[in-house]
């Protein structure tokens, strides 16, 4: 899967941003794709996951304040993010998984396939 992560910028605090993952060889519909992070000097850390089914999950620190969705028509998945914080600075990486263990979405081990990044910064 060939994946291609947009969307990211310079954005103030309170602000919004909305990240675009897109593949052109793939349907990312079949797949399980999930969002990542990591900034610098720390972990790849899991942000949110939407699977095939439908399942969505987000990790504990921008629940209500990001939703993540599919467009099936648009073969894209995106990440609305609200409310930014500066601590939300980071590079944000989507990644696919044909199969998905949920209960350990987080860990990027399981994701066959990343896209290039995108970076976002929250800063005044």
């Amino acid at each position: 899967v060939q994946l291609q992560a947009s969307g990211g910028g310079v954005v103030q605090p309170g602000g919004s941003l909305r990240l675009s993952c897109t593949s052109s060889r793939f349907t990312l519909a079949a797949y399980q794709v999930g969002w990542f992070r990591q900034a610098p000097g720390k972990e790849r850390e899991g942000v949110s996951c939407i699977g095939s089914s439908g399942t969505i999950v987000y990790t504990d620190t921008v629940k209500d304040r990001f939703t993540i969705s599919r467009d099936g028509a648009k073969n894209t998945v995106y990440l609305q993010m609200t409310s930014l914080k500066p601590e939300d600075t980071a590079i944000y990486y989507c990644a696919t998984a044909e199969t998905l263990v949920w209960t350990a979405w987080k860990d990027w081990r399981q994701y066959d396939d990343w896209g290039q990044g995108t970076l976002v910064t929250v800063s005044s």
